[in-house]
């Protein structure tokens, strides 16, 4: 964030993007960033006339301001006391960005935190309610519009459960709705019922939704602090609002994949070497492919999770059709170390004795970015300073931004 003199007090996250510059002229960049800079002059106010009610999300404080954010945290924090289990009843963008918050940084072990109404099937479903059995339990309904199949009759099934168990009045209690306000079909149920309903958006999409009552319950619910996964998202806003458009990262990277797109690369890997990041991956995947795969338009999105996916997919993006680009997250600072310890047992692994774990990933990040660039791949790097809710918050804005701004270059709504 900015001090009073303009000064950053934590660093952005930032782009590294001197690998495609063997792949792209850097003029040509520089050119194209030209000839958007009004486009991204309009995206910045775009949400203050937002004539479709789609662009809620760019305004945290009013979709996270204070008084909303004390009702989830005093919710959150009776959950936390009172429950063995919280189910999250929710699919794609109603739990993708909770989720992706909550595997990279939940440390309580109470209450564990489970997922249903993401998919139809009973032997998910019959596992969840064995999982239950004898726990304290509360969950949280997520659905805009309550017309989705998957929450829906999962909802149900829990609804059911947890009312035979506790009668209807201490199971409304532990169950909140969080739906669009106006009458929607959820809404009239919790009135019904007697749930805590709290709003979802009706100007923000699902997989925008991560900063309003949406994500921010069941994050809180995990003891994540909010105040820092939201701080992060407005220092991001505040980078956009303060960065020169031939300088901002954001609508550079919106920039790049267009450019990338015409030359024939449709297929963007989001890759990774730090396994907490595999839901905020599949939230990537999510906000591009459902954004901007219309009109026959798009670059398909899909993850690596390294060094796993190295004996996996690697052959393919080092040697297969040149049709792919890549975009890596990489962590600078590790909160966590391990040191390999010595052993006289001839395993031939001697020369990394001593070796800190977060090294030899890094080293393994390093060779990779080069041998799939000197492969033929392009290679984007994200530069996270730390993993923190703070960061974590600085990312979400930075893709929410980049994926609005590459749509409107893209020519799709």
């Amino acid at each position: 964030m900015l001090n009073e003199k303009g000064v950053w007090i934590l660093k952005p996250i930032s782009l590294n993007c001197s690998n495609i510059y063997g792949f792209i002229q850097e003029g040509r960049i520089t050119r194209s960033m030209e000839e958007n800079k009004l486009l991204f002059s309009e995206i910045l106010e775009s949400y203050k006339q937002d004539k479709e009610q789609v662009l809620g999300w760019m305004d945290i404080d009013k979709i996270a301001d204070k008084e909303l954010v004390n009702i989830i945290e005093e919710k959150a924090k009776e959950i936390r006391e009172n429950a063995d289990v919280f189910i999250l009843i929710g699919v794609g963008g109603s739990n993708q960005g909770a989720r992706a918050v909550i595997k990279a940084f939940q440390k309580e072990e109470k209450p564990e935190i489970l997922y249903a109404g993401n998919n139809l099937s009973p032997i998910y479903m019959n596992n969840i309610l064995k999982q239950i059995k004898g726990k304290s339990v509360y969950a949280n309904i997520i659905a805009k519009n309550f017309a989705t199949l998957e929450p829906g009759i999962c909802f149900r099934v829990i609804r059911k459960y947890m009312e035979e168990v506790y009668g209807e009045e201490e199971a409304a209690r532990r169950i909140i709705a969080t739906g669009s306000p106006g009458g929607s079909s959820l809404e009239k149920l919790a009135d019904e019922k007697g749930y805590l309903f709290l709003p979802f958006p009706l100007d923000v999409g699902g997989r925008y939704s991560v900063m309003s009552a949406v994500g921010l319950l069941p994050i809180a619910v995990s003891g994540v602090s909010l105040s820092e996964l939201i701080s992060g998202a407005k220092a991001m806003r505040e980078y956009m609002n303060n960065t020169a458009a031939e300088e901002n990262d954001v609508l550079k990277y919106a920039v790049i994949r267009n450019e990338l797109l015409k030359m024939g690369k449709n297929i963007e890997i989001l890759s990774y070497f730090e396994p907490s990041l595999e839901y905020f991956s599949k939230w990537w995947v999510q906000l591009f492919g459902e954004s901007e795969g219309k009109d026959g338009k798009g670059i398909f999105p899909t993850a690596c999770s390294f060094s796993e996916d190295l004996h996996s997919l690697g052959q393919y993006i080092q040697s297969g059709q040149r049709i792919i680009f890549e975009t890596f997250l990489n962590i600078e600072q590790m909160a966590e170390h391990l040191i390999v310890p010595k052993d006289k047992a001839p395993d031939y692994f001697d020369y990394l004795d001593d070796k800190d774990f977060a090294w030899i990933n890094q080293m393994a990040y390093e060779a990779t970015v080069k041998a799939h660039t000197d492969g033929g791949v392009p290679c984007m790097i994200v530069n996270i300073p730390e993993l923190t809710p703070y960061y974590m918050g600085q990312l979400f804005y930075f893709f929410e931004m980049a994926c609005y701004a590459s749509g409107k270059i893209l020519g799709v709504n």
